[in-house]
This record gives C-alpha cells, sequence and structure tokens, in this order.
C-alpha cells in the first residue's frame, strides 16, 4: 500500500498558487512552483558541468543529493511563504530565531509527508537543522536559485523603476552569481544579460526552459489555479521521485525518473500544450506533432547545445525523452541499458523492476512517469472544481483518471488507495 497520501500530493502543488515578488508590480504573475522547476533544470545542467571527474556512484549521490535539498528547500518555502528575503536571511544570522522556526516548520511539514520512506524525512529535518550550506550540491543550488529569480526579476524590473529597492534588487543576483565558484555560471550570464540575444549554449537553453512558465495548460479552459507547463513538469518530477522512494527504487531509477519527469514535456516550448481530446481528433496528427517537436528539438535545443561542447546533456535528454533505443517510441516507455549498453525497452513496470533496480542498469520508469504525468494532471483539474470553477473538459479528465487508476497498482504503489483519499 501506497505511503504516500493526498496531503502530500497537495503539498507539492500548492506552489502553483503562491505567487511571486508581492510586493512588486508584475506584468504577468509568478508562482513558486515555476520558479523550482526553472532552478532545478539549472542546477541539473551545473551538477553535469561541475561532477565531470567524478565515478559514477560519486555522480549519481551528487545528484540526488541535489533532487532532495532541492525538495528540501521547496517544501520550507511552501510552508515559511511570503517572508521577504532580507527578513529570512536576518533569521538565518539569529541561530535561536533560526532553530525556532525550523522546528515549527518541520512540525507543519510532519503530517502532510507521512512516510515517504525510511529516510526522507529524517534527511530532510537533519539538513534544515544544520546551517551549513558549503557543499557543492548546496553552491549548485545557491547559483540556480539566484539564475532563476534573477530571470524572474529581469521580467519585472522595467515596471518598478518608482520602487527604490528597485536596481539594488537587480544587481543583487549579479552579485551573487559573480561570486560563486560554480562551472558554468558565467554562461549563464554572460554580459550580465539574463536575455541576451546571443547567449552561450548553456545560457539560451535556460532561457529556453524559462519561458515555459508562459506556456498555461488546458489553454481553452477555465481553471483555479492556472497552472504552466514548466510547474507541471516540476509537479511530475517531484511525485515520480517521492514514488520511486517508496518502490524502494535503486539510486539511479530515482535520479532518472525525478529528471525524466522534469524534462517530459520540453517539446512543448516547441509544439505548445496540445490537450488530449484535440490529439485523438485526427489518427496521424500524434504522429506529425512527434515528427514536428524532433525536428525543432534537433534545431532549437539539441543543435545548439552540441556546438556549444554540451553532449553529456544532449545524451541524457535524448534518453530522458525516449529518443534513444531499438523499439523506444515515448518518453514512457519502461527502458534500461542492457549489458553491452544499449538502451532496451522493457514490456512492462513489472519487468524494470525485476530486471533494472541496479544503477549500472541506468533503467527509467516509464510506466511510472506516464501515472505521475496523469497523477498532475488530477490534480489540476480537481483543485479547480473544488475551488467552484468546473467544465466539461475537467470533469471528463477526473472521470477518465479516476476510472484508470481505481482498481491499479504499480508494486507496492496503490494508485486506488490514493485516488480513494479524493472521494
Amino acid at each position: 500500500m501506497s505511503a504516500i497520501r493526498k496531503s502530500l500530493l497537495q503539498l507539492m502543488f500548492s506552489g502553483s498558487y503562491m505567487r511571486r515578488w508581492n510586493d512588486k508590480l508584475r506584468p504577468v504573475e509568478l508562482y513558486e512552483i515555476d520558479k523550482q522547476a526553472h532552478k532545478m533544470i539549472v542546477a541539473w545542467m551545473l551538477t553535469l558541468l561541475n561532477s565531470g571527474g567524478y565515478s559514477a556512484p560519486e555522480r549519481l549521490k551528487l545528484q540526488q543529493e541535489v533532487i532532495e535539498k532541492g525538495l528540501f528547500d521547496y517544501f520550507y518555502r511552501l510552508v515559511t511563504t511570503d517572508i521577504k528575503p532580507p527578513v529570512f536571511y536576518r533569521i538565518c544570522k539569529n541561530g535561536k530565531d533560526y532553530a525556532e522556526l525550523t522546528e515549527w516548520v518541520l512540525k507543519e511539514l510532519r503530517p502532510a509527508l507521512g512516510e515517504t520512506d525510511e529516510g526522507f524525512r529524517e534527511r530532510l529535518a537533519a539538513y534544515h537543522r544544520n546551517r551549513d550550506r558549503s557543499g557543492l550540491a548546496d553552491r549548485i543550488l545557491a547559483a540556480a536559485h539566484h539564475y532563476a529569480s534573477g530571470w524572474e526579476y529581469n521580467i519585472i524590473k522595467p515596471f518598478n523603476r518608482f520602487d527604490e529597492e528597485n536596481q539594488a534588487t537587480a544587481d543583487s543576483f549579479i552579485a551573487r552569481l559573480e561570486r560563486t565558484d560554480i562551472r558554468g555560471v558565467g554562461d549563464l550570464i554572460q554580459g550580465h544579460a539574463f536575455f541576451s540575444d546571443s547567449p552561450t549554449a548553456f545560457g539560451r537553453f535556460a532561457k529556453l526552459c524559462g519561458q515555459l512558465r508562459f506556456q498555461i495548460r488546458w489553454a481553452d479552459t477555465p481553471r483555479v489555479p492556472e497552472t504552466s507547463v514548466l510547474g507541471h513538469m516540476f509537479l511530475v518530477a517531484g511525485y515520480a521521485y517521492l514514488f520511486s522512494l517508496t518502490l524502494g527504487a535503486c539510486r539511479a531509477r530515482c535520479v532518472n525518473n525525478f529528471f525524466a519527469g522534469l524534462f517530459h514535456d520540453l517539446p512543448e516550448l516547441l509544439t505548445r500544450d496540445i490537450i488530449t481530446p484535440v490529439k485523438r481528433s485526427v489518427n496521424q496528427l500524434p504522429g506529425l506533432i512527434r515528427d514536428y517537436e524532433l525536428q525543432e528539438l534537433e534545431r532549437r535545443v539539441f543543435g545548439p547545445l552540441l556546438e556549444g561542447g554540451h553532449a553529456e546533456p544532449v545524451a541524457r535528454l535524448r534518453y530522458y525523452l525516449g529518443l534513444e533505443g531499438e523499439g523506444v517510441a515515448s518518453e514512457f516507455d519502461d527502458t534500461l541499458r542492457d549489458a553491452s549498453g544499449l538502451v532496451r525497452r522493457l514490456s512492462s513496470f513489472e519487468e524494470l523492476h525485476a530486471q533494472g533496480n541496479d544503477d549500472a542498469r541506468d533503467a527509467k520508469d516509464g510506466t511510472l512517469l506516464k501515472a505521475c504525468d496523469n497523477l498532475a494532471a488530477f490534480i489540476e483539474a480537481h483543485t479547480s472544481v473544488r475551488t467552484g470553477i468546473s467544465s466539461p473538459n475537467l470533469q471528463e479528465a477526473i472521470a477518465r483518471i479516476r476510472a484508470e487508476f481505481r482498481h491499479r497498482a504499480l508494486g507496492g504503489l496503490s494508485l486506488g488507495t490514493i485516488m480513494a483519499d479524493f472521494d
């Protein structure tokens, strides 16, 4: 039976209506979950760039540390909500005040977190009680945080010229990023321009990914809250990671499932979000969309990264998106590497769970990712209906996913139990 319940799923989703820069004039609304997604995308790239000399086990350990600490920071932020950074930094300088705030946050989180695995909650508590942030994972996350926040602020800066803090706030992000020793940060802020017309390949990739916050899901359907493609990707990534822990997945599966979830809708940067009924309306449409996605991915994403010397991130993205391996047709296929290193598609979750729970197999749970994708869509639709904003599209999605999950389980993960929490 699943240890993850409705409360944790809703906690993850709550960043979708947590506004950022709430004391500033904003031309568009900026939400916490979008910022976290952008941060983790940048952190992924920085992790690859800064661990080139590591052994495979060391790299996996670092990647998992980045994932978990990123989630730990996100959960903390959800509880402390709208404390302005200068106020929070002052609290952090006082050991007693920080300890009191942290114990209150942990107390608030405890009911929602439940028992995701034997040690997740304990690791979260230990992380927040220890104020040392000098490790490589911490410095990577700090750089990614400052970049994602600075990227946001560059959007609203022209509209806040009357604000006496405006320029100092904008300058603070560049100043913090210039002080870091993390490789790749200079590529992100080349020329001190977050929106440069000709940034480095890495800077261009980070900028493109950030634009997914402006693509709203269910574009033809009134919803509250509206959610972006970028935020949805983070939600799927978080769900996939937490479910992987409950299933006892090896480190490689946990890491791959998170990042595959984080990038699974990257092609929508090129095609926009096309809802399921439209995709089903013409038999050939899914294939046409897929072909166009592949062409544009090569032209706008993979090609520039390869030209910029980023072959490894491209290889990982190809794997996450289901573009590598004989018989692999989708990011939702279950895959692993055989003894020769070739990517192989497996027939089911059960087969992967039996054969691929070993770091050396580099497995990815496509079936689990698809379930998380559907679950995130269910949460989006259910939340809107619960707030009084409904439509036939939302009702159809809720009914379809309920019916699909009602009697379904993936190993020890009972999707039916999760659905029952929402009844």
